[in-house]
């Protein structure tokens, strides 16, 4: 008799023993409900949601933060080249100062079929070619091509008898894929400043000029009295 009950006693604990591994194993089968799945996408598009805006804007500051290095060294090879006689001097010439020295007219077309020359059209003004992406000229297809406008100045005299203040400005290639007059500094007589910024989101400002500069160009020894016979009212 006693035997007997030691044995159901047994038969028993197996029997619990049992059941509790099959509990066991089907609690670690369990998963995510649907519901679970969706609140979690729910909450990942939210926070992708609130974090995309800041990417976006990350990402075209830092391009146009590269277009503006391309932009100034555009700039500074075309003034060396100018001032080495490497290149000729911009044909454009006048009395006036760079801020009103009119911006080039853009028509639709952009003829520079030599890299790092002067292009064919539009024509009017004086507009050079950096080919930045080696494809042998610029396109105004291209995102990173700039073109410089040159032009020198002398307040007495349009001559470079003595010497003569060179103006550039630096637009993108793709600034000149629509017909239209671009942008530029004081174009509205009280020196409204429409150069491009570095911070900045989409796709920038394509009609305004990403950087201008000046500087002094002498075709003989410098002397300050052709500095001073360049600005009206000369030196004081």
């Amino acid at each position: 008799m006693l035997i007997g009950k030691k044995g159901n006693k047994q038969r028993l604990q197996a029997t619990e023993v049992g059941n509790t591994s099959v509990s066991y194993l089907r609690y670690n089968e369990g998963g995510f409900t649907i519901i679970e799945s969706l609140v979690a996408i729910l909450v990942v598009s939210i926070l992708l949601v609130a974090i995309a805006p800041v990417l976006s804007l990350s990402v075209a500051t830092r391009i146009q933060s590269r277009r503006i290095e391309l932009a100034t060294q555009a700039a500074k090879s075309y003034i060396d080249a100018v001032k080495t006689k490497k290149i000729d001097a911009p044909t454009s010439t006048g009395t006036d100062t760079l801020t009103a020295y009119a911006a080039p007219t853009a028509t639709g077309t952009l003829t520079c079929t030599t890299a790092n020359s002067y292009c064919t059209a539009p024509t009017g003004t004086s507009l050079y070619c950096v080919d930045f992406d080696s494809s042998g000229g610029c396109e105004n297809t291209s995102v990173t091509d700039m073109v410089v406008q040159g032009f020198r100045y002398n307040s007495v005299s349009s001559t470079a008898t003595t010497g003569y203040a060179l103006g550039v400005r630096v637009y993108r290639a793709d600034a000149f894929k629509e017909s239209t007059t671009l942008s530029r500094n004081n174009e509205s007589g009280d020196y409204k400043k429409v150069t491009q910024a570095t911070f900045t989101g989409g796709v920038g400002q394509r009609k305004a000029p990403v950087v201008e500069m000046t500087t002094d160009i002498n075709d003989t020894v410098p002397k300050y009295s052709d500095l001073c016979a360049r600005y009206t009212g000369g030196c004081n």
